[in-house]
């Protein structure tokens, strides 16, 4: 069974009409490449460490580790992002899942 594909991505938006045109592209791609949003923006609390708590936290979901990288770089995502370039700052990464915790 594969493990689940999570990407995580903490951003700053600079130029909130420039990130809605990103947004909306970036939305229609982790769509077509069987993402879930799990975290979209919502309230984000440090609970333990040095953390800068982000502007925004996003999490998507993906049936595989392979399923996110094949969004991530995408045609469709990468056209997304050339949108985003100057309207904000965003660090991203991927991580795998677990099968269970039992």
């Amino acid at each position: 069974m594969s493990q689940k594909g999570y990407i995580v991505a903490e951003v700053k938006v600079h130029d909130a009409e420039a990130f809605d045109r990103y947004r909306a592209l970036s939305t229609a791609a982790v769509e077509q490449y069987g993402g879930r949003f799990i975290v979209r923006g919502g309230a984000a609390e440090i609970l333990e460490g040095p953390w800068s708590a982000p502007q925004r936290l996003i999490v998507v979901e993906f049936d595989t580790v392979e399923q996110s990288k094949r969004f991530y770089y995408s045609d469709e995502y990468q056209k997304a992002r050339k949108v985003r370039e100057n309207a904000g700052e965003m660090n991203m990464l991927v991580a795998t899942g677990v099968d269970s915790l039992v």
